[in-house]
């Protein structure tokens, strides 16, 4: 049987199961026993309950063990026969400890729309500088399969002509340390980065710089008060113009190009990050209901990994 006791004699198998080392193990269990009566008393207390408070089963495992069970099921993404052979629990079992665990997770780590409610309430210039180093920002979308949509229209919305695939899209922004700042909910495959950034973007003091990559071409014209920086891009000839070719970038532009990416490089880092959560970056065979809480509990345990610390 896999508990906590058994995998944390392994301190390089417990992170390489769970994603985190087990000191920071330790505190996120500290803060969610130190807060778990007060949501086990409210959680019973729903209007949709239709049994008396106390009835059903009781859990099996202890917290510890659901809260690692979490970890693990968010990190490798195993089927949720494989993990209840493993802990000793019926495959409805797993499904049933990790919903239940879900929302006082949320609570507890540093989620990206915690953060957001930072930046909304800064008010000077030294805290500007300490949240965004070097007042800047990046801004990336990524993309994640689906299983292929027995609908019709589905199929047609959620396919990605990028990728070849049903996927469904979000959008991340980031700061220069890689803490996940914002992230919009998910919106179908089909849609481009640039209208997303239209449907959803975060709100940022105007020191700040926003470091795009060409996705974002015309949000200069759009967004004219924004404090943003683009790529330079080839001009294209036009259409008909067979045989003439664009015209070449200069020394200077292709150099700033280069530096842009390089210091754009930490979204990248950072999509690679919750991509190592295999829940957000396999194909997601849960329902898309449950997509943008799982998503949002991968990049608060990502921000917990980048800053050390958790939201009191």
């Amino acid at each position: 049987m896999l508990n906590y006791v058994v995998l944390f004699k392994n301190p390089l198998h417990f992170r390489n199961f769970s994603g985190l080392q087990t000191q920071k193990f330790e505190t996120l269990n500290s803060q969610i026993k130190a807060k778990y009566p007060a949501f086990e008393q409210k959680r019973p207390q729903r209007k949709d309950r239709k049994r008396a408070v106390g009835a059903g089963h009781p859990f099996v495992l202890p917290l510890t063990d659901r809260l690692l069970m979490l970890l693990i099921y968010y990190h490798m993404y195993p089927s949720s026969t494989l993990l209840g052979y493993l802990f000793c629990v019926s495959q409805t079992g797993v499904l049933k400890n990790i919903r239940k665990l879900e929302p006082l997770v949320s609570e507890v780590l540093p989620l990206p729309k915690l953060e957001h409610d930072k930046v909304r309430r800064l008010q000077t210039v030294d805290e500007i500088e300490a949240m965004f180093p070097g007042f800047k920002a990046f801004l990336d979308a990524t993309e994640q399969e689906i299983p292929r949509p027995q609908s019709k229209r589905k199929r047609r919305t959620h396919y990605s002509g990028k990728r070849k695939k049903h996927t469904v899209k979000t959008q991340l922004t980031v700061n220069k340390q890689g803490l996940i700042i914002h992230k919009t909910s998910h919106v179908k495959g089909s849609m481009h980065d640039y209208t997303l950034y239209k449907h959803s973007h975060p709100r940022l003091p105007e020191q700040v710089r926003l470091d795009l990559d060409l996705g974002y071409l015309g949000i200069k014209d759009d967004f004219p008060k924004l404090n943003c920086t683009l790529p330079f891009k080839r001009k294209n000839p036009g259409r008909g113009k067979i045989g003439v070719k664009a015209e070449e970038l200069s020394d200077e532009q292709k150099a700033f190009n280069k530096a842009l990416a390089t210091e754009r490089v930490v979204v990248e880092h950072t999509n690679s990050r919750v991509k190592k959560y295999r829940v957000f970056g396999d194909e997601f065979r849960n329902r898309l209901k449950h997509y943008d809480m799982m998503t949002n509990i991968v990049c608060g345990l990502v921000n917990f990994r980048v800053s050390g610390k958790l939201p009191i």
